[in-house]
């Protein structure tokens, strides 16, 4: 009897390594077929002298049939192969991930019916959605991260009977989204993902139907009209996400059915009314987003219930109320907190210093006033904290107890402090205060004194906003020791004496390896920076803010260093409006990354060096307004600059200018139009230049429509 049972034992076991699970041919030749379109910098062991059933990625039943494909994050290049058709028994397709491109054929997958998983996510494909697929088993359909287009086709969904999951989001689909003809056929899906394509008009009913629905994400699209009703009977929603859109009307106070809710995001549309009044029964969210909006009213007593919140934005509403009578203490799940560009009025909250997990604080452009508490350095965690453009008094208080936040990064109090003095402390002081300071923001105070000392304690810091003050005195050279400075403001003020000649060794200004070292970390709250002629760009790390001197409105005098060559990591240089005399350096021209240059209102004397004509990134560039002569030199981006970037001088003469200049040999040379080559040439530094100003934004990684953006206010790290 063992002796059977031994033979039977290895019996199975041939079975299975030799005939069992040899590969089906057909199944082996079509995945032949499939390399020979597609090439990988590793290429796939996949060999005629090996089982194909044992090759990378593949799966094959008791039969030796192909039953898994699964290749994602491989770096193949090419298109799929017709051949994947005759992989009849495929139950799942994976190939995301990759570089995939071309246009799948309408046959591509017609004879897979027994798919149930197909992810061709982050590849280059094009072409309209693959309508022959034939989805009786289908539960996982990933076509994002694409470039297809065209309508979903409804006849697609009215086969659909086991899908759980569809995402197609970060295409070009047109259309509607889907509607309730084939809603009501999703009895098990719980995922639908069109966002970041589109769609227009408004949400058809029907989403009410899907019981088992938990994420709908629609937003970044062209939806309009109001939040279908209905939705509001998805109770088994968890993430309901439609920003970036045109929605209109108001948030039920229905939306209090979604018991399970955890995100909801509606920001950056044009919701209006106040807030549910029942909205705090929502105790599972984590994640309410709902700035850009013109919603109003007061924040509802039943937000203190939002015991699991994480994050809540407001910004950029008409929300008012006295915010300090609203009790923060309960949410002490709070990590994020926007309620900036709203009406809200009271003092600095003092209940929040209960939300011990706070790391972003922005109550910016609000009505705000008093004297920052003491109570606030029990929030060990925060890292960034906006209160700019509010009424808050006593600069020299605020300052010496938020010395003391040891993980403060960013600190923004501009426009506040109204024609107070400059604080000063003992330089001692600072031996562990600001010890993380990376952004210090105090413009627009019209602040009275100088640069202070205890500046040059805070070696962390890149980004300094002092403009629109009434700071005297000279520029101190010793800012130029700071190690991380990169970006300063000094402009608008009432400085004297000349361009430090220290500046023109700034470390992270004059130097790649400072300059790659720049923290690369995220910001809790992103950084808006206001481009020429296109929309506010968002960044959301500090290291690709624009670096900057800014000393425009002084009365600084001398001339212009010309070391100021070395600052070869610099992008904008604006000293207009000031005293300077002597030539413009030719040495400007060895600064290859500059987007901006203004030395407008000045008295510079000499010609335009013609070496500037090589600066291919300048976008912004004015001399106007000095005492400059000789030919305006042509070519490159120079030839791009409208005649007032050069009025106001009148010596100049020639190219673009109106007064034909007289050479030497007594030959005129006249104002002439650019050539097409160098028109071509300018085209580049148009797209890459940037004009900057720094705007303090709160949502992480997009670009804002124009119907948002009208809510976007001027001017670098104030109002935000």
């Amino acid at each position: 009897m063992p002796s059977l049972v031994l033979k039977l034992v290895l019996l199975f076991v041939l079975c299975y390594l030799s005939v069992c699970q040899a590969c089906n041919k057909v199944d082996q030749d079509s995945l032949f077929f499939l390399t020979l379109n597609v090439s990988s910098p590793h290429p796939l062991n996949w060999s005629s002298a090996i089982d194909c059933c044992l090759w990378e990625g593949i799966t094959c039943d008791s039969a030796g049939r192909v039953t898994r494909l699964w290749l994602p994050w491989r770096g193949l290049e090419g298109n799929i192969s017709p051949s994947i058709n005759n992989l009849t028994h495929l139950h799942h397709l994976n190939l995301s991930h990759n570089r995939l491109s071309g246009t799948l054929l309408a046959s591509s997958f017609s004879s897979l019916t027994l798919l149930e998983t197909l992810d061709l996510s982050y590849n280059r494909l094009i072409g309209e959605f693959p309508s022959s697929l034939l989805p009786n088993y289908i539960k996982l359909i990933d076509l994002s991260s694409n470039q297809f287009q065209g309508m979903i086709p409804p006849t697609f969904f009215r086969l659909t009977r086991n899908l759980i999951s569809f995402n197609v989001s970060n295409n070009s689909f047109t259309g509607l989204i889907p509607s309730s003809a084939w809603i009501q056929s999703f009895c098990s899906i719980r995922i639908l993902d069109f966002s970041y394509n589109d769609f227009g008009d408004s949400i058809s009913p029907g989403l009410g139907n899907c019981s088992k629905l938990q994420i709908f994400r629609a937003g970044f699209n062209h939806l309009s009209g109001p939040i279908p009703d209905d939705i509001y009977s998805a109770t088994s929603i968890e993430v309901l996400s439609l920003p970036v859109n045109l929605l209109s009307g108001y948030i039920s106070n229905e939306i209090i059915g979604l018991t399970n809710l955890t995100t909801l995001e509606l920001y950056s549309n044009q919701l209006t009314g106040a807030i549910p009044k029942d909205i705090g029964k929502l105790t599972n969210l984590k994640y309410l987003l709902l700035h850009i909006n013109n919603l109003s009213g007061s924040l509802p007593p039943s937000m203190m219930n939002f015991t699991n919140l994480k994050t809540l934005n407001l910004r950029v509403n008409n929300f008012g109320g006295n915010l300090s009578a609203f009790n923060f203490s309960k949410l002490i799940q709070l990590n994020t907190l926007d309620l900036g560009n709203n009406n809200f009025s009271g003092s600095f909250p003092s209940t929040l210093a209960s939300c011990g997990l706070l790391t972003a604080v922005r109550l910016a452009s609000n009505q705000l006033e008093g004297q920052i508490s003491s109570e606030i350095v029990a929030l060990e965690s925060l890292s960034f904290l906006s209160l700019s453009k509010n009424s808050f008094t006593n600069v020299s208080g605020a300052i010496r107890i938020l010395m003391a936040m040891k993980n403060l990064t960013a600190l923004i109090l501009c426009e506040n402090f109204i024609n107070e003095a400059v604080p000063n402390y003992d330089y001692s002081t600072f031996s562990v205060g600001f010890q993380n300071l990376q952004i210090l923001g105090l413009g627009g105070c019209q602040l009275r004194g100088q640069v202070p000392l205890w500046l040059g304690k805070l070696t962390k810091l890149q980004v300094l906003e002092l403009s629109v003050n009434q700071i005297a005195g000279s520029i101190p050279g010793w800012l130029a020791y700071l190690p991380s400075l990169y970006y300063i403001d000094l402009s608008y003020n009432l400085i004297w004496g000349e361009f430090p000649k220290e500046f023109c060794r700034l470390p992270m200004l004059a130097s790649k390896q400072p300059y790659d070292q720049l923290d690369g970390t995220y910001l809790e709250l992103p950084v808006f920076v206001r481009p020429s002629n296109v929309s506010n760009m968002l960044y959301n790390q500090l290291s690709n803010l624009p670096p900057a001197i800014y000393l425009r409105d002084n009365s600084i005098s001398g001339s212009i260093p010309f070391d100021i060559g070395q600052l070869k990591y610099l992008h904008v240089l604006d000293l207009s409006h000031n005293s300077f005399s002597g030539e413009i350096p030719e040495s400007i021209s060895q600064l290859a990354n500059l987007e901006k240059l203004d030395l407008s209102r000045n008295s510079l004397s000499g010609e335009i060096p013609a070496a500037l004509r090589g600066l291919h990134f300048l976008s912004s560039f004015s001399v106007a307004d000095n005492n400059l002569e000789g030919p305006i030199p042509s070519g490159g981006q120079l030839d791009t600059f409208p005649a007032s970037s050069f009025e106001g001088n009148p010596g100049l003469c020639g190219t673009i200018g109106e007064r034909s200049c007289i050479q030497p040999n007594n030959t005129i040379v006249s104002p002439s139009v650019p050539s097409e080559s160098s028109s071509k040439e300018l085209g580049y530094g148009l797209i890459a230049g940037a004009v900057f100003g720094f705007i303090i934004g709160s949502t992480i990684g997009i670009l804002y429509p124009p119907h948002s953006l009208k809510f976007l206010q001027r001017l670098r790290l104030r109002g935000f």
